[in-house]
C-alpha cells in the first residue's frame, strides 16, 4: 500500500474559516483533509483522532502552521514523538519544517527544551506565590468559611425547611463544609452519650 499524505487543517471558532489552509494543503498534494472547528485547548479533538488512527508508517501528515496541531509546547512536542517512533513525518509549510530533516530534528530538541523551562517556570511560580502568602499570614487553599455561617447551615439543616444547596446558597458556605460540621456535631453527641454512660 502506497504511502499517504493526511492534511490537518482546524480553526477554533464556527465563525473563522478554513479555506486557506485547506488551499495550502492542497497545493502541497495531499490525499486526504481531516478538518475540524474546535479550540486547541480541547484535549479531545475528533478529527485529529481519526487522522492519528490513520497513520501508518512512511505517511506524512502536512499542517499549514504548527498552532493549528498542538494545545501546547507539549502536547506539540508528544505528537511529534509520538509520529517519529511511529516513522510517520510531520510537515508544517508556514514553518517550512519537515520532521525527518536535522533542522526539524532540532526543532523538537527546542521544543523539548521550551517545555522543561515552561513546567520549571510554573512550578517556580507557584512556589513563589505560596511564599509571598505565607509571608503575609496566608495558607494556601480556600478561606475557612466563618463558624457564625456553619452554625446557621447546620441549624436550618435540623430545622429541615430548605435543601442542601439552599442551605449553602443562603449561609455562603459549600456542601463539604456543611457535612463536615454535621459529622462534628455527630462525634460531640456520640463522646458525649459515651461520657454519660
Amino acid at each position: 500500500m502506497a504511502n499517504m499524505k493526511f492534511g490537518y487543517a482546524r480553526v477554533s471558532t464556527d465563525d473563522q474559516e478554513l479555506a486557506r489552509q485547506i488551499d495550502a494543503l492542497n497545493n502541497y498534494g495531499v490525499d486526504k483533509i481531516y478538518k475540524e472547528k474546535i479550540t486547541g485547548t480541547k484535549a479531545k479533538r475528533p478529527e485529529l483522532d481519526k487522522l492519528k488512527n490513520a497513520l501508518r508508517e512512511g505517511d506524512e501528515v502536512i499542517i499549514e502552521s504548527l498552532s493549528r496541531l498542538g494545545r501546547s509546547t507539549k502536547d506539540l512536542l508528544n505528537l511529534i514523538e509520538e509520529w517519529n517512533s511511529q516513522g510517520v513525518k510531520l510537515v508544517s509549510l508556514k514553518e517550512s519544517i519537515d520532521t525527518t530533516t536535522p533542522t526539524g530534528k532540532l526543532l523538537t530538541t527546542v521544543l523539548s527544551a521550551i517545555s522543561q523551562f515552561e513546567r520549571d517556570i510554573t512550578v517556580q511560580r507557584t512556589n513563589e506565590g505560596l511564599q509571598a502568602a505565607r509571608a503575609r499570614g496566608r495558607k494556601g487553599g480556600r478561606p475557612k468559611a466563618s463558624s457564625a455561617k456553619v452554625e446557621k447551615a447546620v441549624k436550618l439543616y435540623h430545622a429541615q425547611t430548605h435543601s442542601i444547596k439552599e442551605i449553602t446558597a443562603i449561609c455562603g458556605i459549600s456542601q463539604a463544609t456543611l457535612y463536615r460540621a454535621l459529622a462534628a456535631q455527630q462525634e460531640t453527641a456520640a463522646s458525649k452519650a459515651s461520657t454519660a454512660e
